[in-house]
């Protein structure tokens, strides 16, 4: 799509990954409007643009008024997409004119559908629904509010939860792969779009990566836990139980030793996020979140 469909006065180019503080600062503007809080990072971009496969240059459009950037979209993966348009300059036809982009990008990829999430009732919501798109899944974020308690959870005897070691990397990724892809359809993601993703995410240390093992070493849970920049809230990003060993407390017990390592890092409360695929809403209330946003 050229320059001339823009919206009047507006310019284009792709994201490259310098761009990173001032999408940041987009995106934060975005989500304090609709949702009254930031939970973006700008080590959330630096690690998504980290991943090996994917091209920043062919997969992003960002839209500036003169030096001001106004508004962007990514084609993240086949099917998902993200997008933010400033407050500032809404209705002026951008979000209309991101859309198409994505629509016009996702096929020439071979795509058949394309979508991204919003929040319930914010105005990408309501933009994409007089567009004609429907909801594929609904999703939560789920807060253990500060001062929780955090009560213990028992793993069946034998087993052993701590900070993975080098070695047992790739182990954890594929225990990882092999839960979401139950329930995700998407290609397998390769350990080096993973590394790239999590090592290479500023801040990232050893500790962030928990794993529970079993009596005989084998790796059969997995939780990334990070802490945000202001070091006052962790977000557990990753989570999952090799289907065979589940059903005995593990997942809950990888909870509790990430929330607890998190708060000895300075993190007073815990957050993570999950969808209407996965099932796991209820495992997440029993270890005492709350929903905070759908």
């Amino acid at each position: 799509m050229s320059d001339s469909a823009l919206p009047p006065g507006l310019t284009a180019r792709a994201l490259t990954r310098s761009d990173s503080q001032l999408l940041f600062e987009l995106i934060a503007a975005q989500e304090r409007e609709d949702t009254g809080q930031v939970d973006i990072e700008e080590a959330d971009l630096i690690s998504d643009w980290a991943v090996p496969s994917y091209d920043l240059t062919s997969s992003s459009v960002a839209l500036f008024d003169d030096d001001l950037l106004v508004a962007y979209a990514e084609l993240i993966g086949p099917d998902r997409a993200d997008a933010a348009v400033r407050p500032s300059y809404r209705g002026r036809g951008i979000g209309t004119w991101l859309a198409a982009w994505l629509r016009a990008l996702a096929r020439s990829r071979g795509s058949t559908v394309v979508g991204m999430p919003v929040p319930e009732g914010s105005a990408g919501d309501r933009l994409l629904a007089a567009l004609g798109y429907r909801i594929r899944w609904t999703s939560w974020v789920l807060r253990l509010p500060e001062g929780t308690e955090i009560a213990a959870r028992a793993l069946p005897p034998g087993y052993l939860v701590r900070g993975a070691d080098q070695a047992e990397l790739r182990a954890a990724h594929a225990v990882l792969e092999d839960a979401f892809l139950e329930w995700s359809i998407r290609e397998r993601e390769t350990y080096e779009d993973f590394a790239g993703a999590t090592f290479e995410r500023p801040g990232y240390a050893p500790w962030n990566l928990r794993v529970v093992l079993d009596p005989t070493g084998a790796i059969i849970g997995v939780a990334l836990v990070f802490i945000s920049a202001d070091t006052s809230t962790a977000y557990v990003s990753r989570l999952a139980v090799r289907r065979d060993e589940r059903r005995q407390g593990i997942a809950q017990a990888l909870l509790v030793d990430s929330f607890a390592r998190a708060r000895e890092h300075g993190a007073t409360a815990s957050e993570l996020s999950t969808d209407s695929r996965t099932g796991a809403l209820g495992l997440y209330e029993k270890v005492g979140m709350v929903p905070i946003a759908v």
